[in-house]
């Protein structure tokens, strides 16, 4: 069976922040058929998209898993279903987030799924905690690495580093 190494961004804005993270933390690791080598700093940022919302705590993970994309997905949404996700609001607030951010090198889109996420390079908020674990990593369309994408960032939000910190 083929280990793939994926990222995924975790975000929170609503509640107690940190305790969605990690709660999220704890499921990714009782993933099947997936380890996680480690998280990110936790950082504090701006809401993007729809900006009138309280502002969220993001991190990054490294993941290895024999799981397809779309089974990931699937399991990072009973993840968030079950830690009581309830917004629906695009860019909305949220309880808990989980999105894959680059699937070790696939470029791979069907009705379900789309990796690389397609806004990474645009998030500030998503770029900067990658860097934090990858930032060699090359975006596989646009073939800059996580350090170059997020130089070179548009956004200008606010993306600062907590004293919060998620144990592998």
């Amino acid at each position: 069976m083929t280990t793939y190494r994926v990222f995924v961004g975790l975000g929170s804005n609503i509640g107690d922040r940190f305790k969605y993270l990690s709660d999220a933390a704890t499921a990714l690791r009782a993933l099947p058929d997936t380890s996680v080598v480690w998280f990110s700093a936790v950082y504090e940022a701006d809401p993007w998209g729809k900006t009138d919302q309280p502002k969220f705590l993001n991190a990054a993970c490294e993941l290895n898993t024999t799981l397809p994309p779309t089974a990931l997905l699937c399991s990072l949404k009973t993840i968030e279903r079950t830690m009581g996700r309830t917004a629906h609001e695009q860019w909305g607030p949220r309880e808990i987030d989980l999105d894959i951010l680059v699937y070790d090198g696939l470029v791979f889109e069907d009705d379900q799924v789309c990796v690389p996420h397609r806004d990474l390079e645009h998030r500030r908020f998503a770029l900067v905690p990658l860097r934090d674990i990858a930032p060699d990593l090359v975006h596989p369309v646009n073939g800059l690495t996580v350090e170059e994408m997020a130089a070179a960032c548009a956004d200008q939000g606010r993306v600062v580093r907590t004293s919060y910190h998620i144990p592998v």
